[in-house]
This record gives C-alpha cells, sequence and structure tokens, in this order.
C-alpha cells in the first residue's frame, strides 16, 4: 500500500488565536510541534478577511519551513482574492514567500470554505497565465478539482502539476452510511488512476478524519492529504503530536 504525505492545515491554530488579543495560541509554535511530530508538510489558506491565517503567519511559517530541508510548504488559495484592509492579496503573498506547493482553489471571500473544484470550462483561460507564473517562480502547481476525467483533462492542458481532489461528498456519505460512499469512491479511484495516467501528481483533501481517511487511502497513488479541521479537533482531546502521529499511522508511515 502507498504511503501517502500528511500536511497539516494550521488554519484552525489561527482561527483560534484570533478570537482574543495578543498571539496565543502561537500558530508557528504549533506548526513546529507539527513537524517535530513527523508531519511532512504545513498548508495555510490565507482569505482577504483574515478569519484564520494573517499575512505575518504566511512569513513566519514560510521561515519555519526553510529551516527543516525536504518539508513543503503549501498556500493555497483564490488567485483572484485581492486585497482587503491590509491583506496584501494571494498573489503577493506568494511571490514572497515562494512555497514549495501553490494550491488554487476557486472559492469566493464571501464563502465559509471551500466546496468545489474549478469548472475549467470555465475559468481554465483565465488560470494558464496565473500557472505559469508560479512555474516560473519555483512552485509546484495543484489545482483543486471534483473528481471528474474531462475536468482532470483541462487540469493537465492549462498546465497543472497536480490535482487536489475535493473530497466533501465522500466525507458526508461515509458520515452518512449511505449507498452513495461506494459509489463515490469508486469515482474518485477512477479520476485518480486517470490523472496520473496523464502525468499528473493527486492530492485529496476537505473533512477527511480518523473515521474515514483509512478507506480513503485504499485508493492507491494518492500523493498528499491536506488536514486542518479534523486535525486540531483532535487534538483538543489528544494533543497536537498524538493528533498528527495518529494520522500519519493512516498514511502507513507509522
Amino acid at each position: 500500500m502507498n504511503a501517502t504525505k500528511l500536511s497539516v492545515n494550521l488554519n484552525k491554530v489561527a482561527l483560534i488565536r484570533n478570537s482574543r488579543e495578543g498571539n496565543y495560541p502561537d500558530v508557528t509554535t504549533f506548526g513546529q510541534i507539527c513537524l517535530d511530530a513527523g508531519a511532512h508538510g504545513l498548508t495555510v489558506h490565507p482569505r482577504p478577511d483574515q478569519r484564520h491565517i494573517r499575512p505575518g503567519d504566511v512569513f513566519a511559517l514560510s521561515d519555519l519551513v526553510q529551516q527543516h530541508p525536504g518539508i513543503e510548504f503549501n498556500i493555497e488559495g483564490n488567485p483572484n482574492a485581492g486585497a482587503l484592509g491590509d491583506y496584501p492579496g494571494f498573489m503577493t503573498l506568494v511571490r514572497q514567500t515562494l512555497p514549495h506547493q501553490c494550491t488554487l482553489v476557486p472559492d469566493s471571500n464571501e464563502q465559509l470554505t471551500s466546496d468545489h473544484g474549478f469548472d475549467l470550462t470555465r475559468s481554465g483561460d483565465a488560470l494558464r497565465p496565473i500557472i505559469e507564473e508560479l512555474r516560473e517562480l519555483g512552485c509546484r502547481v495543484s489545482l483543486f478539482m471534483d473528481p471528474d476525467p474531462a475536468q482532470i483533462d483541462l487540469a493537465r492542458a492549462v498546465g497543472a502539476d497536480r490535482i487536489e481532489l475535493y473530497t466533501g461528498p465522500y466525507a458526508a456519505a461515509h458520515k452518512a452510511h449511505n449507498s452513495e460512499m461506494h459509489k463515490l469512491l469508486d469515482q474518485y479511484r477512477y479520476a485518480t488512476e486517470h490523472a496520473r495516467d496523464i502525468g499528473l501528481g493527486v492530492n485529496a483533501g476537505h473533512d477527511l478524519n480518523l473515521d474515514n481517511l483509512e478507506q480513503f487511502l485504499h485508493i492507491p497513488g494518492i500523493d498528499e492529504v491536506s488536514i486542518g479541521h479534523a486535525l486540531t479537533v483532535d487534538a483538543l482531546t489528544m494533543g497536537m503530536a498524538t493528533a498528527v502521529h495518529a494520522y500519519l499511522r493512516l498514511c502507513h508511515h507509522q
């Protein structure tokens, strides 16, 4: 069974911090705890309203990752998110920090969380020059996608290196124990096989947790999962390091 890398999304740690004045809990400290526990990367998803990750966090975590060779920094978000207040803009943050991976997501400023993949028949032409710039900056580019082979073909055509499969529907079906789950797993399996056949790497993320991750990772060829909300919730009861260890076990690393 293939080993899948775990990137810990620190947004929810930042959300707790932002509920009070000051810097407690410190996002960078928790990033270090995750790395010490064996996480392969750190993920942030800055948004213009700065509801969780702030620009200063992006710079601090970039500096942290640079102190750990082999660890990857992943910035995800909407490349068309403009400046709001003292938010410098998504692309500006990427240009200034040069993450190893940039995951482009089609969310709006008003969305609570990401809930669908790109429709590249509509947005592909606009994304192409952004992807070209990101690759020139040395960033691996991943596009947030539904498990639709036709759309995955378009992701390859616009120059992406990877896709990140949006796993929200699978997680919902798994929680409900309904008959759709196995049908969805087949769709994700086929989408993964198709992506890899045409030269794309495959990441996955959204609502993956300790209950549903193992079954999802029976799909071979998943390079990386990015997990934040569920892992942070688990950390409330078991501690951050223990939570990271639990997820790594399911990724077949421990």
